[in-house]
């Protein structure tokens, strides 16, 4: 079969089109005939520096959409040729994925193979920040980091269908700021210095849930942005920056808290618990409370030019594969 893989650290050109063997499913496994595969940012984090590989070569990739190829033993529930999406530990970039049952889910009804391929990663993750980690109400404001990002474009559009007060979004660019008002934002910032926009677009009092993907001194400066009682749910270190550490002194003056969350630890650690999530979130996808528009779609074997344009920081929406 055909797949991307790359056998050193590096820039985008060391993804290369190989051929290699097909995946056999083991107890408790699904292979997946992939139709489209989604890139994330922890894809060109995995290939720069090494984010979640095991050993090299690898190939990389976290989420597909496709027909079920194999069933492994012990699997029930699933049919050989049935549209599924699933979220894998590896090796989405390729035309035949291995899953474990527990991380693959049939197909919505009314969602078809190309949008269902930007769901695995981003939807349970957006649900997951605002309403099992962040324990949103409603009235209350958020803040989003990478308001224009995957995450972000479905974060805003649940925030605001839960009742949230006012959704603040923080963006690299201009054209992102746009994209970002249209997919449930009320005010966009650009730019570093949003702490203090925050601050008074709230009139000082700050914000009830900040969202961060970014870590260092974007997590900080999101702490800096929270109001009394405030959460901050960490879910990413896009900065690349040393572990954060919060303590007292943070934490003690205005009562607030901060918590972490990581989808793929969620799939290896309580399956159950992302199946739940996911079955929420997808529902939202499926009764038209969100969309995720797919802003590019490259061909497998130009995996590389996918990454160069996420990692432009230019992109917005979700950006495909497809196989």
């Amino acid at each position: 079969m055909r797949a991307i893989q790359f056998q050193e650290y590096g820039g985008p050109e060391v993804l290369k089109a190989v051929d290699t063997s097909v995946p056999e499913p083991g107890p408790g496994q699904i292979t997946v005939d992939v139709a489209y595969t989604g890139v994330n940012f922890a894809d060109l984090k995995a290939r720069a520096e090494g984010y979640r590989v095991p050993s090299l070569p690898y190939v990389p990739g976290l989420e597909v959409s496709g027909r079920v190829r194999e069933v492994g033993a012990g699997v029930e529930g699933f049919a050989v040729g049935q549209e599924v999406v699933a979220l894998t530990e590896g090796g989405a970039y390729a035309e035949v994925a291995l899953a474990e049952a527990a991380t693959v889910f049939a197909l919505p009804d009314g969602v078809d193979l190309r949008t269902a391929a930007t769901l695995p990663t981003v939807l349970p993750t957006a649900h997951a920040l605002l309403h099992e980690v962040g324990r949103l109400r409603a009235g209350e404001s958020v803040l989003v980091q990478g308001a224009a990002g995957g995450i972000g474009t479905v974060v805003g559009q649940l925030a605001k269908a839960a009742g949230a007060g006012a959704v603040y979004g923080v963006v690299s660019g201009e054209a992102k700021a746009k994209y970002a008002l249209e997919h449930g934002y009320d005010e966009v910032f650009v730019g570093d210095g949003f702490a203090a926009e925050v601050r008074a677009a709230t009139g000082g009092r700050g914000v009830d849930l900040a969202l961060d993907p970014v870590g260092g001194d974007t997590l900080r400066a999101g702490l800096a942005a929270l109001a009394v009682f405030g959460r901050l749910v960490s879910f990413g270190n896009a900065s690349s920056a040393e572990p954060w550490q919060v303590g007292q002194p943070e934490l003690y003056g205005a009562a607030v808290g901060v918590s972490g969350f990581s989808i793929l630890s969620l799939a290896r650690t309580a399956p159950d618990a992302l199946r739940e999530v996911a079955a929420r979130a997808f529902a939202k996808v499926a009764d038209g409370t969100v969309t995720l528009p797919v802003t590019a779609e490259f061909p497998l074997a130009e995996a590389s030019e996918a990454h160069r344009l996420m990692g432009a920081r230019t992109s917005t929406g979700k950006l495909l594969l497809k196989v």
